[in-house]
């Protein structure tokens, strides 16, 4: 059974955020599937993680296209991933239900703390994983380093 992992920008934008947990992902050996609601952040994100800084770039692809099943991070807006992700990366408080969770190795929601939307529905979420049993950490980089502050 997967468990969920809610990190709770403040300090460092999305895509430095994103990138770090891609390369962690795909060094476990995981595909992911990173999950939006809306493409121009996934259009924003798959030209960051092509061109990126200095630390290169990232493997992956945007769903839709022919080769959507080799892909080791598959960007997309649906569901369904065509890459059998190991991990689902939400963004945009896209869904994920705690059935996909359970056969997941790990899902992880990334929101932003400056947005009081975002943070509404990133507690809707904590709170449905919680009624349903899922394990989740929830993880704050407020006081400059990523610390683990909740657990179910």
């Amino acid at each position: 059974m997967g468990e969920v992992f809610f990190y709770h920008l403040t300090r460092t934008p999305l895509e430095g955020t994103l990138r770090s947990l891609l390369e962690r992902s795909l060094g476990a050996g995981w595909r992911v599937a990173v999950r939006a609601r809306s493409e121009a952040l996934l259009d924003r994100l798959d030209a960051a993680l092509w061109l990126g800084d200095d630390a290169g770039f990232v493997p992956h692809g945007r769903a839709g296209g022919p080769h959507d099943g080799d892909q080791p991070v598959l960007l997309t807006t649906g569901r369904a991933a065509a890459n059998r992700p190991d991990c689902v990366v939400s963004l945009e408080g896209a869904g994920i239900e705690a059935t996909e969770v359970a056969v997941l190795a790990r899902a992880m929601i990334l929101f932003d703390g400056t947005d009081p939307a975002g943070l509404e529905v990133a507690r809707g979420q904590w709170r449905l994983f919680k009624e349903a049993g899922t394990k989740a950490k929830y993880w704050s980089e407020e006081g400059g380093r990523w610390e683990m502050k909740a657990q179910t």
